[in-house]
């Protein structure tokens, strides 16, 4: 290892080749980023050059020492990345964007290296490749697209130029994520009393409050915060107010609305799509969305729009058939005649009521946070066999994280996850899970995976335990999916454990899988506890509950159907001659699809992250290309019993645990015996009989 004085004492570096190391968060800091980053880079660059020069033609001498090379980097740039998401201060994105030009260049150089390309192709033809188990082939196929898709193949004119827009896309999409976050922490509304308030819950309203006095002002302070944001769009009574946040939230990071005009987007998506579409053509391919359907299930661009169009026409009766009840709703509460978007959550919220009996503020005492996790971890010990445990003496980033160790029912180590649940300040929006190690054996032993679980929840007032939306509950089922997805592999090679080149429109099977689990009888009675009589979930209030899932839902497959064609049409039809047309596509496809349209100043897609700075470009569809291959899967255990553990062993052992390491649809006939089939996700949405 290359070192100096200077990094005698690095944190990040005393993790770089410690297998079993955690990073020590209480000592890490943006100044220790960089230079750790340089040192890994320069040995690796080193060892790659050794390696070639000593002969690369088997598995033992190509692909674990590159294995080996690739989790140093991780090892190192990996709490870099998590720390900068959540922890966006300024030094830290400092830190983040001096790391992220020298990562991109060092994957670019090995992914365009001819060497190391032909070093892997020789390994694919030689008589040992046939002795290899299957993950290990999976790997060298992998990688061998892989290099062609990073330009391997190209002269050198053109290999250069792709290599040079590799580096610009890389800092443009961090760019757009900033721009986002910035417009996001900058807003804020200061109001003298609670007077516009009303409608909103006691505790929302008691946020509010805290909020204000965490900055020393009096009064209540709304953000754009989701928690927040969400409390007044879909509960408070004034209209204004809700019009306001709605202009804030629809607005960031765009040349409308009230933010900084210097963080809008609306440049930066014409770079980003004109980039795309150039590295598109380099390696020969159309458009983008043929590119980034290259490593997803989907064998098309018209495949995905004719299954994104079936849904849309299944969906489109019951959608209009809510919409007149909401207009309905809307008027017995003397509301508008005409709805405007930020009147459809409020009066949605008041129809839920009215048809169900239900709300937020009936569901939340009834999901403390440690019961949902007892629930959780009893779920995944009666199916999968494994148990979390509390980690102690963790180095945590926060004193809100926790750290579970989890074991096999004999004890085995299985992996470490980490649980950040709130929101706060500088924490980018939204939930995730990312991975922290991969699991991989190596010369010294098993390494075992690590999970960061990251939500944005309503944080718990001052002495009081934090209490669950229905909606929080699903997004910590979902992501705790993506984590056991990750913690639960059995393969020992980290190019294809846990979600490591798992097809990216069936990466969202698990997590939307575990989702179904909150809407289960009897899962929920053992999940819910009351927070003052710790009684489960009444039924009559389950029953409410099971039909609140398909509340709404017409209007829901029609949003997202929306946001999917948006996405694919903007990359499939880019046209350098006419430029990027964002705004033109998107308005195209809401008079396609949609039933309501938001005013012409509404800039939805400049914050749209995932198609711009968060891997979903052109493979936003994967959401419900995933939920159909979820709903069916969950009937597997419907029709065996929700928690039937023998069920819950096939699912591991078939979708859990093989990782990257064979197709996702055949991994999907190895659990359901068949094709996925659409039946089981209109039944679960109600719309089986809409056509």
């Amino acid at each position: 290892m290359t070192n100096n004085s200077d990094n005698a004492h690095n944190p990040l570096l005393a993790i770089a080749d410690a297998s079993d190391a955690l990073p020590d968060f209480a000592a890490i800091r943006a100044e220790h980023a960089e230079p750790a980053l340089d040192a890994v880079l320069a040995d690796n660059r080193a060892r790659i050059q050794q390696l070639l020069k000593d002969g690369t033609d088997t598995w033992e001498t190509l692909a674990e020492p590159l294995e080996t090379l690739e989790e140093r980097v991780h090892r190192v740039f990996g709490p870099v990345a998590h720390l900068f998401m959540v922890c966006s201060t300024p030094e830290w994105r400092a830190a983040y964007n001096a790391c992220l030009p020298k990562l991109t260049d060092y994957a670019m150089e090995l992914g365009q290296s001819r060497p190391l390309f032909e070093a892997w192709q020789r390994l694919r033809d030689s008589a040992d490749f046939e002795r290899l188990d299957t993950a290990r082939r999976a790997t060298v196929v992998h990688n061998l697209r892989d290099y062609h898709l990073a330009g391997v193949a190209l002269d050198d004119a053109p290999r250069a130029r792709f290599r040079e827009l590799s580096m610009q896309l890389s800092e443009q999409a961090t760019r757009f994520e900033e721009n986002v976050l910035d417009c996001t922490q900058a807003w804020h509304l200061q109001l003298p009393d609670a007077s516009r308030l009303n409608g909103m819950s006691e505790d929302a309203i008691a946020a509010a409050a805290a909020r204000a006095s965490d900055k020393g002002e009096t009064g209540y302070r709304l953000t754009l915060d989701f928690p927040s944001f969400d409390a007044v769009i879909r509960h408070a009574d004034d209209r204004a107010l809700r019009e306001q946040l709605y202009t804030a939230w629809s607005t960031r990071a765009s040349e409308q609305g009230p933010h900084d005009p210097a963080k809008d987007n609306g440049p930066l998506m014409a770079d980003i799509l004109a980039a795309r579409h150039e590295q598109s053509q380099l390696l020969g391919y159309a458009n983008y969305a043929e590119l980034s359907l290259a490593k997803k299930m989907a064998d098309s661009p018209d495949t995905v729009e004719a299954f994104l169009q079936d849904l849309a026409t299944r969906a489109r009766p019951r959608a209009e058939a809510e919409l007149a009840r909401l207009k309905d709703c809307a008027r017995a509460h003397g509301g508008p005649e005409e709805l405007a978007p930020w009147d459809l959550p409020y009066y949605s919220e008041k129809l839920r009521e009215a048809e169900l009996g239900i709300s937020d503020a009936a569901l939340r005492p009834y999901f403390p946070l440690s019961a949902v996790l007892e629930g959780l971890f009893t779920l995944m010990e009666s199916l999968y066999g494994v148990r979390a445990e509390i980690a102690s003496g963790v180095p945590r980033w926060h004193e809100d994280v926790t750290a579970y160790r989890l074991f096999e029912a004999d004890g085995a180590a299985v992996g470490l996850f980490y649980l950040d649940p709130y929101a706060r300040e500088h924490k980018r929006g939204g939930a995730w899970m990312n991975d922290g190690r991969s699991r991989r054996r190596h010369q010294g032993g098993l390494q075992t995976p690590v999970a960061y679980l990251v939500g944005n929840f309503t944080p718990p007032l001052k002495g009081r335990e934090p209490l669950l939306t229905h909606t929080e509950v699903l997004t910590l089922f979902h992501e705790a999916g993506h984590g056991l997805h990750h913690l639960l592999t059995r393969i020992d090679v980290a190019a294809v454990s846990g979600i490591s080149n798992v097809a990216w429109d069936a990466v969202e099977l698990p997590s939307q899988f575990m989702e179904n689990f909150c809407f289960d009888r009897a899962f929920v009675k053992r999940m819910s506890r009351h927070i003052d009589t710790g009684e489960p979930l009444p039924d009559a209030l389950l029953e409410k509950l099971q039909a609140d899932r398909r509340f709404g839902a017409g209007l829901a497959t029609l949003r997202q159907v929306e946001f999917s064609l948006f996405d694919l049409r903007l990359h499939r039809d880019f046209d350098p001659a006419r430029g990027a047309r964002v705004q033109e596509t998107l308005e195209a496809v809401r008079d396609e699809v949609a039933l309501l349209k938001p005013p012409e100043w509404n800039r939805f897609a400049n914050s749209f992250s995932h198609i711009f700075a968060g891997g979903y470009a052109a493979g936003y569809y994967s959401y419900k290309w995933a939920e159909v291959l979820s709903a069916d899967a969950f009937e597997a255990f419907a029709e065996a019993g929700t928690l039937d553990a023998a069920t819950g062993q096939r699912f591991r052992e078939t979708i859990l645990a093989r990782g990257g390491s064979a197709d996702a649809g055949q991994l999907f006939r190895d659990f359901r015996g068949r094709d996925p089939e659409l039946a089981p996700l209109l039944r679960q949405d109600g719309l089986l009989d809409a056509a």
